[in-house]
């Protein structure tokens, strides 16, 4: 599978989910509300007027942005026109401009941007890229609010797929230093940077792949993975448990 090819499958699990990712994504939520508060430790230098939700998914995000930068022309863009669809739905009278749009390719012009915020999407991303058109699309003296995921997450879960087989089931999760890494090769001075432990809790290990399939979050790898034989299946709850 080509990264073209994996990309739009990684859109089309985003667009199926758009209906069942607002009943599954709690730790989504519980970053967001962590992400407004680093941002208002750290705010805009004058007063933002242009402001990205760069993967706002439905839009969760939108009104703790709009509470950090009261009166800013708010654009929210996303990978998968479903969420955007959810989004508009869900916003009837007082939507915020959408645009369906890559991270790694931003439809923006240079320097047009005061604020960046952008919630659990720069996984998905290559980082050199993604940081680069962020670099990119602010204007001199803007300011990126950004949270993703580190190397430990699903730790648990991948350590029992391993178990199983020797394919992807878990996305690969890059750590802070390679972040600010990239962060500097792309001209952005990171001044503030933390990582913190959050918790996804499920039942058992079926509720939890439920749930990160609720959410869009199952498309990994670069090839097509088998189902799980039935032994399969109970040497990796074993695993996991």
């Amino acid at each position: 599978m080509t990264r073209r090819q994996h990309k739009r499958a990684v859109r089309s699990a985003f667009d199926r989910a758009a209906t069942s990712y607002d009943g599954a994504a709690t730790v989504q939520r519980e970053i967001c509300h962590r992400l407004a508060d680093f941002a208002a430790a750290a705010p805009c230098t004058g007063t933002p007027h242009r402001v990205l939700d760069a993967g706002c998914g439905t839009g969760y995000g939108l009104d703790l942005l709009g509470a950090l930068c009261p009166g800013a022309d708010l654009l929210a863009l996303d990978f998968a026109p479903g969420m955007l669809t959810r989004l508009a739905a869900s916003r009837p009278v007082a939507a915020p401009a959408l645009l369906c749009g890559d991270l790694e390719t931003l439809p923006l012009a240079d320097a047009t941007i005061d604020a960046v915020w952008s919630s659990l999407a720069l996984q998905w991303c290559d980082p050199a890229l993604a940081l680069g058109e962020i670099a990119r699309v602010l204007r001199p003296g803007g300011v990126a609010w950004l949270a993703t995921l580190g190397p430990a997450t699903l730790r648990e879960l991948r350590d029992a797929f391993a178990a199983v087989d020797d394919m992807a089931h878990v996305i690969r999760f890059h750590p802070l230093e390679l972040w600010r890494r990239e962060a500097a090769r792309a001209g952005l001075d990171v001044t503030a940077a933390a990582a913190q432990p959050v918790y996804a809790l499920a039942p058992d290990l079926r509720h939890l792949l439920h749930d990160i399939k609720a959410i869009g979050a199952h498309s990994v790898g670069s090839e097509p993975r088998p189902a799980l034989t039935r032994a399969g299946w109970r040497l990796l709850e074993s695993r996991y448990e």
